[in-house]
């Protein structure tokens, strides 16, 4: 698609939305449906595995929670941020961008990410346990330009989604204001701590419409603020109802350990970030990253197996909570396996290392001294690419938690080295901590595979595609 179609493409598509939420004024089922009919036209031939006519009875079931849902975000996100998502995310990721990323595999032979996972800054106002970004310690920083150049480089290979860990990247909220407001056609999400959420930053998001927010929990307080420090949570709980009063989009980050895993997943924390305005829950399985991490918090068989059936639960469209929950861990079967490596995803790192994953700290290319083509050709990445999926069974993805002996083998045969520039730890000393959990839960996660319903998809493999 030249650029001529392409900007043709999205004005047809706002146009069309401009319509809908005009309809969805005078009559919201209708005008809904129509939102329906607006996918299904722009994403037809692309194999999502979606029913339209089954959305389309959900949508019109006043007792089906997708309905519920749908009426909550037209009650209460601002139009302009419900336009922009629908724009940035719906046409321009989904649609142009997915159509692209594939067309760009095929012709550069290597992983293309859907989405682009930057560190503006290794700088944070806490210092929670288990965080990744700890590990890096607090100088670091990528420059405005910098990150610029990287989403100017993303688009033209057909990425449209960028997101922002840290340290604490609202540290850097003024640029990344800037960032939204240059790139209008992409969609921008910050993993935050929340504590520095306040009613200007609001009213610019509002006014920018392309930056959502992940906010950091852990669970309750007592819990939440034992991990982050005190008074963490009640600072997290006032970030929500600014964000709320201002009609945004956003929703939780929540990392599950041994110690939290039933809070974090139960009916009364559920309940109570619905109410605060989340609108998504995105789980992260602990990972023992560092030379001091604490394997204690490594979930149990057991527990795994709850949350992997836990999170289907709360996500149920049909008679759910109420929340979209993605589980990166146990959630591999819909996106066939590990999407690390620029498969799906990578991430750079505050000092401008490409990384194949957040917890995966080695690289063999920067992008300060390679352009991103040459970052996701690089040799740790083209293992990825010739090695993905690394295991057939999908709740079993990663090759360091669930397959440790594959990237202590990448490492050692491409030569990257470790990003961590304050305490560097080998790839054999990382991997020594899986072993046993992975060799405890491939027992019950072959069981499980072998039970549950999953459907191949043709992206499992992007080579065997092409």
């Amino acid at each position: 698609m030249n650029t001529m179609t392409h900007a043709a493409g999205r004005l047809a598509f706002s146009t069309g939305i401009d319509a809908i939420l005009r309809d969805v004024k005078k009559n919201r089922e209708e005008g809904i449906i129509k939102l329906v009919d607006l996918m299904e036209k722009y994403m037809s031939g692309e194999k999502l595995d979606i029913n339209y006519d089954t959305v389309r009875e959900m949508f019109c079931d006043k007792d089906c929670t997708l309905n519920k849902y749908t009426n909550r975000l037209l009650d209460e996100i601002d139009p302009h941020v419900l336009k922009t998502t629908a724009l940035n995310l719906g046409y321009e990721a989904f649609f142009y961008g997915t159509k692209t990323i594939r067309k760009m595999r095929t012709i550069h032979h290597c992983n293309i990410p859907w989405l682009i996972l930057m560190d503006p800054t290794s700088a944070c106002n806490l210092h929670c346990t288990g965080c990744w970004a700890a590990e890096y310690g607090n100088r670091l920083n990528l420059s405005l330009e910098e990150m610029d150049h990287v989403v100017t480089q993303g688009k033209e290979l057909g990425t449209y989604l960028y997101m922002f860990t840290g340290g604490e990247p609202l540290v850097r909220k003024a640029d990344l204001i800037k960032l939204c407001e240059k790139h209008k056609d992409c969609a921008f999400l910050a993993f935050t701590n929340g504590t520095l959420v306040d009613e200007e930053f609001c009213k610019q998001m509002q006014k920018a419409g392309n930056l959502y927010l992940a906010i950091s929990l852990e669970g309750f307080s007592e819990v939440n603020d034992l991990r982050r420090g005190e008074g963490v949570f009640a600072k997290v709980m006032d970030a929500m109802t600014l964000l709320k009063q201002h009609g945004l989009i956003f929703g939780t980050s929540i990392c599950y350990t041994s110690k939290n895993i039933e809070t974090v997943t139960s009916d009364e924390f559920i309940d109570l970030i619905i109410e605060n305005g989340c609108r998504y829950a995105l789980y992260f399985h602990y990972m023992p990253v560092g030379n001091d991490a604490d394997v204690s918090l490594l979930p149990s068989v057991s527990q795994r197996k709850y949350i992997y059936k836990r999170v289907r639960e709360i996500r149920d469209m049909k008679h759910g909570k109420g929340l979209f929950t993605m589980d990166f861990q146990n959630d591999g079967e819909f996106v066939g396996g590990c999407i690390a490596g620029g498969r799906n995803y990578f991430h750079i790192n505050a000092n401008g290392d490409a990384e194949p994953c957040v917890f995966i700290h080695y690289s063999g290319a920067n992008i300060r001294t390679n352009t991103l083509l040459e970052c996701l050709k690089q040799p740790l990445f083209m293992e990825y690419y010739n090695n993905q999926p690394f295991n057939e069974n999908h709740l079993r993805p990663c090759p360091m938690l669930e397959n440790p002996e594959i990237l202590q083998r990448m490492v050692a045969k491409t030569g990257a080295k470790s990003t961590d520039l304050q305490s560097p730890e080998s790839a054999e000393h990382l991997c020594e901590k899986c072993h046993a959990y992975a060799k405890e839960w491939a027992v019950s996660a072959d069981q499980l595979w072998k039970e549950s319903k999953h459907i191949k998809h043709a992206y499992e493999n992007y080579k065997q595609k092409e």
